[in-house]
Formats: structure tokens, sequence, C-alpha cells
């Protein structure tokens, strides 16, 4: 009798999060392996309550459409999980039949996986995990779906907006990222700039404290400079004792609800300057934008869902699939596989060699660049 597969999505969602698990059935559904390919409707509490979606019900052309939907269409939760929480996932597995299960998500998630392996050891059943966060802040792979499309998407509109204030050069325009401890989104603005002078002018990544007076002065000289200034902050910026410039409105385990840092900025340049200032932040929409969703993410993103079934199905379990750049002039990635106890709740930040002042290095945009897929459309210049 075959064994059935089940695949849960845990944590916030990507452009591309879609894309694994499009992958991840297809691979499935091929193997002749699988008896059901199932999905937990809702992250690890659908699994809980054991709503679980069977994919052989899904017709074929909604299936074709996950690879260009946002978001996750299984659902994805940020539950807080106790010992007896994984003891009660095993018993639910078994008992569905269950062989092999697929955790995508962030370092919450792959923290959850290694746990949910460990609690199923002895009973036939394999753990693999598929990354994914915006934040690309999982240790171990070079970089991580989901943060090829949210660069391209901060890329893009910080080039859109470069062009609005170059336009009507008056004011700071201060644009807030996502990226709680790790600045690789904030990093990724730097690729708007298609000449000297381009936003971003400054860029504050969460990696260097944030110092008030310095962020002022910059400012200042910059819209001297130029009249019309595009700073990128990071919303988990701190200052030297590492407290958060914005107090946040509510914390809870992992999960921080940050203040409005773009719009703190923003206020304190019309306070100080007396320049006039206004705030952005994209949010959650950098992270669901399928119209500027990378390709090179969206491909990478379904060879990890396919990769990590792969390995599930040839006995592997406790691992992670991970990403390689493989040396040469043109960009190329294989995947690997990590042992999850060096994934599980570690985080991979900026390194120093990528930072500089308030703006980045070209390593950085070296090493960026290929993730987010085609050039940006060009503005024109008279």
């Amino acid at each position: 009798m075959k064994g059935n597969l089940l695949i849960v999505h845990g944590g916030g969602p990507t452009a591309v999060l879609n894309c694994s698990l499009y992958g991840a059935v297809k691979e499935a559904l091929a193997s002749g392996e699988v008896g059901r390919v199932y999905g937990a409707k809702g992250g690890s509490g659908g699994l809980l309550r054991e709503q679980l979606l069977d994919f052989s019900a899904v017709p074929p052309q909604e299936l074709e459409l996950l690879r260009t939907t946002p978001a996750t269409a299984l659902g994805t939760s940020r539950d807080a999980l106790g010992p007896e929480d994984y003891r009660a996932m095993a018993q639910i597995l078994q008992r569905h039949g269950i062989r092999w299960v697929l955790m995508n998500g962030g370092n919450g998630t792959m923290d959850a996986c290694g746990k949910l392996e460990a609690a199923c050891r002895g009973t036939g059943i394999g753990v693999m995990g598929i990354p994914k966060t915006m934040d690309n802040d999982i240790a171990v792979t070079d970089h991580c779906p989901g943060f090829g499309s949210v660069a391209r998407y901060m890329a893009g509109t910080i080039r859109e907006l470069g062009a609005d204030v170059r336009s009507l050069p008056i004011h700071v325009v201060v644009v807030e990222s996502l990226g709680r401890n790790a600045g690789w989104t904030t990093a990724a603005a730097a690729l708007a700039r298609e000449q000297d002078g381009d936003a971003p002018h400054l860029l504050y990544p969460p990696e260097r404290p944030f110092c008030e007076e310095e962020f002022l002065e910059e400012t200042m000289a910059m819209y001297r400079r130029l009249g019309g200034v595009v700073v990128v902050a990071s919303e988990g910026l701190r200052d030297a004792a590492g407290k958060p410039i914005v107090e946040p409105i509510f914390e809870t385990g992992r999960s921080t609800y940050f203040g409005d840092v773009s719009s703190h900025l923003a206020q304190l340049i019309v306070r100080r300057l007396g320049v006039k200032a206004r705030s952005e932040k994209p949010g959650i929409l950098a992270r669901a934008s399928i119209a500027w969703q990378s390709p090179v993410d969206a491909a990478e993103a379904e060879e990890a869902g396919r990769a990590a079934c792969r390995a599930a199905l040839a006995g592997e379990s406790g691992k992670m699939v991970a990403f390689r750049r493989l040396p040469g002039e043109d960009y190329r990635c294989e995947t690997f596989l990590a042992p999850i106890e060096e994934v599980m709740l570690g985080e991979r930040t900026l390194p120093e060699e990528y930072l500089r002042g308030s703006d980045v290095t070209q390593a950085f945009c070296d090493w960026c660049r290929p993730l987010i897929g085609p050039d940006l459309p060009r503005m024109a210049r008279l």
C-alpha cells in the first residue's frame, strides 16, 4: 500500500510560496510512489485540527495557477507549538497513512520541522524542510525563495519613486522596508540605481545601530545636494543600546508589531530640519506582488519543492533543501540538503562586507542582481 504525503506551510507568505507548493505536488503526483498528496489547510493548526486538502480533488487548471498566485493557497499560521502538539501531529500523520511531510517556511517553521522530525522518529515518517522567507534570513543557504521577488519589488518601486522625486525635488520620502533583524530587503533597494545620484540616496538596515543625529546630518546634506531625497529604512531599526527607535505596538513570542518607523523619521525631518517629508510603507504589498515576481525566484522556489519531495521519497529526513551558488561568470545555483539542526532558528543577517556607511557595497549588488531576474525597466532622461 502506497504511503501519503503532506505539505504544511508556516509563517508569512511570499510571492513564490505557491511555486514551491506546485513543485512539491507535481513531483509527488508524478513519482508513482505516493498514494495521496495532502495539504494542511491553515498550517500547523490545520494539521492539528485534521483539516486536510486532498490534491486529487484540485482541477489541473487550478493547480497551474499556483505559479502566478501570491501568498499561499493552502493557508498558513504562526501557531505556538509545544511538545504535546508535536506528539499529537505524529499520531495524526500515522492515522492518515502519511509517510512523508514537507514543511515549507522560514526560521520558525524550520524549528518546527526539526521538532516534528524528532517526534516522528521510529514511526517510519520522514520530515523535510523547504525554505521560504522574503527576509532572506535563513541560515546555511546562499539565499532563500521569496527574497528574489521582494528584492525585485523594492528595486523596481524605488526606481519609480526616484523618478517621481527627481521630477519635483522639493522633499524627502522615507520608505519603510520589511525585515525585523536582517537588512536584505532594505539593501535590495540599491539595485534601483541607474547612475550616480539616483535613488535610493540613503539606506538604513537594522544591522547598523541607528543614530538620530547622523541620520539628520546625512539627510540634510543629501537634500542640499539634490533637493529630492529617497531614504529606505528598515522596520527593525534600533539605537546603539539595542532599543527600537519606535516603541513596538505589541510583542508576543517571536512576533513583533513594529511602530511606524517611516512616519517617525519623516516627522523628525519636518520638525528638526524644516524640510518637507512624507512616508511610504509598502508593508505586505512588497511580498504579495506577482507583477514584480522574479522568474528566477519562481523557478528556484518550484525546484525547492521538487527537491524536497525527491529527497523525502529517497528516504531523507530531518534536512532542509538549501541553495549553493556555483562559480563562474554566469549565475547558476544547485540545491543540497542541510541538516535541520544547522538551520533551526538560525538567523542570517547582512555581513559586514556588504555594508558601507548608509549604503551597501558593490559586492552586495553583484550578489543580489541575478536573483531579481530580467533588467528593470529603464527610465527616460531628457
